[in-house]
């Protein structure tokens, strides 16, 4: 590193966290049996809570994450966040029951909100506008690849150690990026806020956002139509009318409103929206075909979809500058008219019996340079042309609109296998989620096509 620039240096250290907060999410898939059988099966219905519990605090913390770090400054936001989330991640290595797993698990989810709008906020400031859609393009595919290889790191270190050790490898690259961060990292924050909070639109964003993401993600075991369902979809909606009315009559608002008539940022959280959405459900799809109906391993279906994320890491940044030069709404578009058509193949070709290099693995390299093209791609139309106030808060309005899309269509599809079991052709659950998904990327695209507008002259002079 000897030899890096100070932008590429702060960018692989920002994108250790954001691929630790990202691995997170998936690689306690493959651990939950180990997890449950040491525990006993009398806590396997409190351990569902060991998924759902991380991502609905980490979808509910990120809009005040980011006006927090926006206030108070990003360096002390992303050192802050890392050291709780290593601590979230200590705890749960050694927690002695499934509740305080849980527990444990809702600290680390605290800390990877915290952590990850700051981490884009100071990568920002490191490169010129020109060269932001590149930035991002790395620091977006660290996290897509980071989200896709949780399978096969978990089924590793679970087959060669324990379901511990899916928590304690986190530490050590904890401590290196608090040790290394804290020299190299300048402080940066929106001079023009004060140092406080609008706790009470926090208060109605964490609850709001927290809120319905519990029933998108308990919308398996509660149904989508039930009235538990209803109640809670009812009150997420009042508390999140509130806080945008709060948003809008609060001095220094949790999300300044104003955003949204940045066209470049509103393309990018609906399509973001519905390409997280979509992606994230073909992973979880992908998966569970290669394990119930191929009979894969655990660890064995983590190295098979791998060629996916590593075509998808080799296309973002190169995606990025293309973006910069074409527009970001075409290359998101071309990129989803590449996945969508890769799951329309995926269902119409693949069969019970096992054509993984023939077919599965060419299909996961035509799909990933559609991932590589949109995930990345559409991160950057949302923060590379923001002014240096708002990297923060954009980038939060950003991922909560990810996270919340990713628990949607993860949910939707879950409910679309288990209720194909019950019929007399089970696979086709499989096929049914394969259309969706691609249905809802396509769509994607086309909405970053229709409603991406670069930014205006004046726009450009207040992000440089």
């Amino acid at each position: 590193m000897k030899h890096w620039s100070r932008g590429a240096k702060v960018l692989a250290l920002t994108s250790i966290g954001v691929m630790l907060v990202s691995l997170d999410i998936s690689i306690v898939n493959v651990a939950f049996g180990s997890i449950a059988q040491d525990f006993g099966p009398e806590s396997r219905r409190t351990l569902t809570w060991v998924f759902s519990a991380y991502n609905i605090a980490y979808a509910a913390g990120l809009l005040t994450a980011g006006r927090l770090a926006d206030a108070f400054g990003r360096k002390r936001a992303f050192l802050t966040g890392l050291s709780i989330f290593m601590l979230g991640s200590i705890l749960c290595a050694f927690a002695p029951t499934a509740l305080v797993l849980v527990a444990a698990r809702i600290v680390q989810a605290i800390g990877g909100a915290i952590l990850t709008p700051a981490s884009l906020a100071l990568v920002l400031p490191e490169f010129p506008v020109e060269k932001r859609s590149a930035a991002i393009g790395i620091w977006g595919a660290v996290g897509a690849v980071s989200a896709a290889s949780g399978p096969t790191i978990g089924g590793f270190l679970v087959d060669a150690f324990s379901w511990h050790a899916v928590f304690l490898v986190n530490t050590p690259l904890c401590i290196v990026a608090l040790v290394v961060g804290s020299r190299l990292l300048h402080e940066s924050r929106d001079e023009t806020a004060p140092r406080t909070v609008d706790y009470m639109g926090a208060a109605l964003a964490v609850s709001g956002v927290g809120m319905l993401t519990l029933m998108i993600v308990q919308s398996d075991e509660w149904g989508w139509v039930s009235q538990r369902a209803l109640i809670v979809f009812g009150i997420s909606a009042i508390l999140i009318l509130l806080f945008v009315i709060r948003c809008n009559t609060a001095a220094h608002p949790v999300l300044d409103l104003k955003l949204f008539k940045l066209p470049f940022v509103t393309a990018a959280a609906i399509s973001g929206f519905g390409f997280t959405m979509g992606f994230y459900s073909l992973i979880f799809v992908n998966t569970q075909w290669l394990q119930s109906v191929w009979l894969f391993s655990p660890s064995l279906s983590g190295l098979a979809a791998i060629p996916g994320p590593i075509t998808a890491a080799l296309v973002a940044a190169p995606a990025g500058r293309v973006a910069q030069r074409i527009g970001h709404g075409k290359v998101v578009a071309v990129g989803a008219l590449l996945l969508s058509s890769g799951n329309l193949f995926l269902s119409s070709q693949l069969t019970t019996e096992v054509h993984y290099w023939s077919l599965y693995l060419p299909t996961m390299i035509y799909t990933g340079l559609g991932v590589g093209m949109c995930i990345s791609t559409i991160s950057s139309s949302a923060t590379a042309f923001l002014p240096q106030p708002k990297f923060a808060m954009g980038s939060a309005l950003n991922n909560t609109a990810r996270q919340v899309g990713a628990a949607l269509g993860v949910a939707l599809v879950s409910a679309m296998l288990v209720a194909a079991t019950k019929t007399s052709n089970p696979l086709q659950g499989f096929h049914n989620s394969w259309h969706l998904t691609a249905g809802i990327i396509f769509a994607s695209g086309i909405a970053m096509l229709v409603l991406f507008r670069k930014p205006t002259e004046a726009q450009l002079a207040a992000a440089v």
